[in-house]
């Protein structure tokens, strides 16, 4: 993976130190080769992480064609560069590289803005002509592209920070924003930042920027189709779709491994990408994580019922991987908060950030790419509100159980708890126009398909957020090969019936899988991303949050302290399944440190 960053601007020429200065911030996305391109309408800046094609592949690229002059900053993985490769070379092209660099620069010269639809795979990207450029972003937004336009020119850039080093940009943010930091962080709003200036490109998106302006669609969405097959189908289909995408995205230049936490994405993927390594007479490496003291502390709940540690190293055992728990000591899990929000350019998921962070820091002494079971919850029904139509139809986003707890920490001037909540709401009922349905749908299939599309749109948008800023902070590439397309638009038309078979979570991917899974992993109830459950967490968070809580001017100014102890006591969770006391001090402290940082000014 890599970073990009720009300027353009087709009145005056643009700033070449700020392009500079806005690749530097990001170097620990590409810690192997950085480059810059400047023209006099465009300035170009890359940070390289060597994967693919580690000799060349050096970016920005530029290639003449027909006369005219190319150049691409990219960042990503393509999964399908063979078929594309063989479609370039029909053309009379002669390729100078195996990178899938020059493999999206000529998709776009050969096929222009429909070039996006014929790539599979994690990409964001700009080409520039001479005379435009366009700009595109992965389907499920699984790699960043921030920008902002201001006057003639538009900035643009992979992370937040570096778009905050033009003096151009404020640092302002809205009462929305507020309320959506308040309300719904660490997810926001698809296409907006925090930041009054800056937004994003959203998931499957395009863009072009020329002398007319700036112009912007959405080039891809899951439709809703009725369904002609049988259950057989489904499962065979469902089996060729994951291992395929799997098997594609195993390809590596340098030492590649899986994350394995025991529960059964992260088996798939594992079992899958061994079965080929086997075949090359290889080993597969595997990781799982762990915390300090949390054997000795570990509460099973609904949501966890049980620890992941003993099922991670039984598969591992099973098929033979090499493999290593990671663990993580409770003082790193709190150090980390501050350089975990520094990172996401927001405040985040507390401990989930700063744990991941951790653990990614430690996979990178011996391995630069790391396959995840990440997004197969979204697509296939495995969180509780695909099966329970009170969490759906809460009127709110459902993974949220409490969402005025976060706001009623703060003074009413600040957060507007009616007018906030009421604007929040309002975002999440739009949401439920825009899921596509037929009326043929029976009840259960229809609330699957807004389970989903709120799931894949919010949810886990926010997870993919986490995953990449955290994995880049160490300049490791993790890979997600459930967040394919192909996956996706099948299984949201597949009947309810076939997916929670048995009232079973997820039993299509189970029934799909079963040859590839022993009956131990592949029947395990689910269980989330872990967390420490060892009480001296929550002493040293506290007590990180007591310093920060005596030296800031803005929570001793708007925040309610008899109320956060009552909250503390009472240690309810507040989003998703992890969210609990601990987590909501870990929250404040980043939120203090990013307004702090950055310097927030609240509109």
């Amino acid at each position: 993976m890599c970073s990009i960053c720009g300027e353009i601007n087709f009145t005056n020429e643009p700033n070449a130190s700020l392009a500079k200065k806005m690749n530097e911030t990001m170097r620990h996305r590409g810690p192997d080769a950085d480059g810059l391109f400047f023209d006099k309408n465009v300035s170009f800046g890359h940070n390289r992480l060597c994967v693919i094609d580690v000799e060349n592949g050096a970016q920005p690229m530029s290639v003449i064609y027909g006369n005219k002059k190319y150049t691409i900053v990219y960042n990503g993985e393509i999964y399908n560069c063979d078929e594309i490769r063989k479609d370039i070379k029909k053309q009379g092209i002669s390729l100078k590289t195996n990178c899938d660099t020059e493999i999206v620069l000529y998709a776009y010269i050969l096929y222009g803005v429909d070039a996006p639809r014929m790539l599979n795979g994690i990409f964001a990207f700009c080409v520039y002509d001479g005379e435009k450029a366009f700009f595109a972003r992965d389907r499920f937004g699984v790699k960043p592209f921030y920008y902002s336009k201001i006057d003639n020119s538009i900035y643009f850039a992979s992370e937040i920070k570096a778009l905050l080093k033009c003096d151009k940009i404020t640092k302002n943010i809205t009462k929305e924003a507020l309320w959506e930091i308040l309300y719904l962080s660490p997810n926001f709003v698809n296409g907006r930042s925090p930041f009054k200036d800056i937004l994003e490109l959203s998931p499957a998106e395009c863009m072009i920027f020329d002398e007319n302006g700036l112009k912007k669609w959405k080039y891809w969405q899951v439709t809703a189709k009725p369904f002609f097959k049988d259950r057989d189908f489904a499962i065979e289909k469902t089996e060729y779709l994951v291992s395929d995408a799997i098997k594609r995205q195993l390809v590596s230049d340098v030492p590649l491994s899986t994350l394995l936490s025991g529960g059964l994405d992260s088996s798939v993927v594992t079992a899958i990408a061994n079965e080929e390594y086997k075949k090359d007479g290889r080993t597969l490496s595997t990781y799982s994580f762990e915390y300090e003291g949390n054997k000795e502390s570990f509460q099973g709940s609904l949501f966890q019922p049980e620890s992941d540690d003993d099922f991670a190293t039984f598969l591992a055992d099973y098929l033979g991987t090499n493999h290593t728990i990671l663990t993580c000591k409770t003082r790193d899990l709190v150090d980390n908060l501050i350089p975990a929000t520094h990172f996401r350019d927001l405040p985040g998921q507390a401990d989930i950030d700063s744990s991941l962070l951790q653990f990614c820091k430690e996979i990178k002494r011996n391995h630069t790419v790391s396959l995840s079971g990440e997004c197969s919850d979204e697509i296939f029904g495995g969180y509780p509100w695909f099966y329970r139509p009170e969490m759906l139809y809460s009127d709110f986003f459902p993974w949220i159980h409490a969402p005025r707890l976060r706001p009623s920490l703060f003074k009413d001037s600040i957060s507007n708890s009616d007018d906030g909540y009421e604007y929040v709401r309002s975002i999440y009922k739009e949401s439920l126009k825009s899921c596509s349905t037929l009326d043929t749908d029976s009840d259960e299939m229809r609330n699957s398909r807004i389970a989903s599309h709120l799931s894949v749109n919010y949810f886990m948008t926010s997870l993919l957020q986490r995953k990449d800023r955290m994995s880049m902070a160490s300049g490791l590439e993790i890979r997600v090969p459930f967040a394919d397309h192909r996956i996706y638009e099948f299984v949201y038309n597949v009947p309810w019936e076939i997916k929670f078979e048995g009232g079973v979570e997820k039993a299509l991917l189970r029934n799909a899988m079963k040859k590839h899974l022993p009956d131990k992993i592949l029947w395990r109830k689910k269980s989330p991303y872990p967390k420490t459950h060892n009480k001296e967490y929550m002493r040293l968070v506290k007590g990180l949050f007591d310093e920060r809580y005596e030296k800031s001017h803005y929570l001793k100014e708007n925040l309610d302290i008899e109320k956060l102890n009552e909250i503390i006591m009472s240690n309810k969770t507040w989003f998703g399944q992890l969210m609990g006391a601990p987590q909501l001090l870990a929250w404040l402290i980043q939120f203090d440190f990013w307004l702090e940082k950055n310097n927030v000014n609240i509109l």
